[in-house]
């Protein structure tokens, strides 16, 4: 590993606000001997999470992504052998990819990246780290941090702290995060280290951070901005605090109005509170696999016959899978074990060992958690969810489904502190939410 104050040494405090990366993981949950004993803090006031540069959002003439990519795309045409304009575009449509989800924009950016190290092959990190950047989306972590500490940009770095989350190094990802956002404090930075402390389940440090991050914003990064808000509603939803949530992920939409995580994520709170009209816009809005899995779920959850949704959602999330290395073989993977047919348990499995091999975060383990559970290897989901929870990143899921493994295990005792400890971090963690999340089996309500 690159140390750290090599990677740092070129930095420009101004450059920072860029920091934050993508390719971020809902994380969550527990330690089994020992429960908090404090009182989540209250919301603070409106006016600290609301964008501090609404009139930069009113600019007319402000140059788009669509535009960017028109223009390099002519440059590239009338510079066919320059090495920058490809990287450029490169990376230009990695932006594109994460800002429609749509996968098809990396294998553009694999091309141009290519090309341009052909034309440029040296001293041309921009094309590097999109290669680090495609690695990532394609779940090849080691690749991603190897390929982004040659670089050593504070975007790069960003990328080396997401993907040893993706990894479960937590421990590494905060150390640096830490270097970071100490020496250099900014929107993108303390974002990441609150994404960092959050892993590790240090809560209240992250939701300073969260808030430091929100204080440290600044008007040329309105993506950052929402994308931080996202997470800190994320934050809180899982806690459940549904009204701090839902006011994040609204603020987040006025910055960014078609943000597909903020979509996603309010299609997810609204399904938790029972309105599935609202949850179904939402995720209209953003299309995809991961909403037509959302939509196939609200059917179900209606009391409909919804085998053709569950079915639609299958076959998109299949062509994802298949053929590519960008596939969404944990989404699957849910699908499958939120079905519930006993036909699907031995596919599910397979794919969350596949999955597991690159990406160990908390939330991996515990549907690969599931995944043996559903197939009664009870012995590996036991150790599976002690890997996650030793962790320390605190989630009532992962809670819970340590005190399904111990029912299961016929230890009670056990299995009722996870159950305690689960209803502790979120106490809105009913049988009815869990349902409403997609974290057990589906049944007509």
């Amino acid at each position: 590993m690159v140390p750290i104050k090599s990677m740092m040494s070129a930095w420009g405090r101004a450059s920072t606000s860029r920091v934050l990366g993508t390719g971020l993981l809902a994380l969550g949950a527990v330690a089994l001997t020992q429960a908090p004993n404090w009182q989540w803090p209250r919301f603070w006031p409106q006016t600290a999470y609301e964008y501090s540069f609404p009139d930069v959002l009113n600019r007319q003439g402000q140059q788009t992504l669509e535009q960017s990519l028109s223009f390099y795309q002519g440059q590239v045409q009338k510079h066919p052998t320059d090495g920058l304009d490809q990287a450029t575009l490169a990376n230009l449509y990695i932006q594109m990819a994460r800002a429609t989800r749509n996968n098809s924009w990396y294998l553009l950016a694999e091309k141009s990246a290519q090309q341009s190290l052909a034309n440029l092959p040296f001293d041309n990190e921009g094309a590097i780290l999109a290669l680090a950047k495609i690695a990532e989306a394609q779940h090849d972590f080691k690749t991603a941090v190897s390929l982004a500490e040659s670089v050593g940009s504070p975007e790069a770095l960003g990328l080396v702290i997401t993907s040893k989350l993706a990894m479960g190094q937590g421990s590494e990802a905060l150390a640096l995060a830490n270097a970071i956002a100490d020496q250099y404090p900014s929107l993108g930075s303390l974002t990441l280290k609150a994404l960092a402390h959050e892993a590790q389940g240090q809560d209240e440090l992250a939701l300073t951070a969260f808030q430091g991050a929100i204080a440290a914003e600044e008007p040329d990064n309105p993506a950052g901005s929402a994308q931080t808000r996202v997470f800190l509603g994320r934050f809180y939803a899982q806690r459940g605090d549904h009204k701090a949530a839902q006011a994040l992920y609204g603020e987040a939409l006025k910055i960014v109005p078609n943000h597909p995580l903020a979509h996603l994520q309010l299609a997810e709170l609204a399904t938790v509170q029972g309105q599935y009209r609202r949850a179904k816009h939402h995720y209209h809005e953003v299309g995809g696999p991961t909403a037509l899995h959302g939509l196939a779920r609200i059917e179900t959850l209606r009391g409909r016959t919804a085998t053709e949704a569950w079915e639609i959602a299958e076959t998109e999330l299949r062509r994802n899978v298949e053929g590519n290395a960008l596939g969404h073989r944990r989404d699957l993977a849910h699908l499958l074990l939120e079905r519930g047919a006993p036909d699907d348990v031995e596919e599910a499995v397979a794919l969350m060992e596949t999955e597991a091999a690159n990406r160990r975060d908390a939330k991996t383990l515990d549907f690969l958690t599931w995944a043996l559970l559903a197939a009664g290897r009870l012995p590996e989901a036991q150790q599976t969810i002690q890997e996650a929870l030793t962790q320390g990143v605190r989630s009532a899921a992962i809670a819970y489904r340590a005190g399904e493994i111990e029912l299961a295990l016929n230890h009670p005792d056990r299995a009722e502190r996870f159950f305690r400890l689960a209803a502790e971090i979120d106490p809105t963690f009913t049988p009815q939410t869990r349902q409403r999340l997609g974290l057990t089996r589906q049944e007509k309500l």
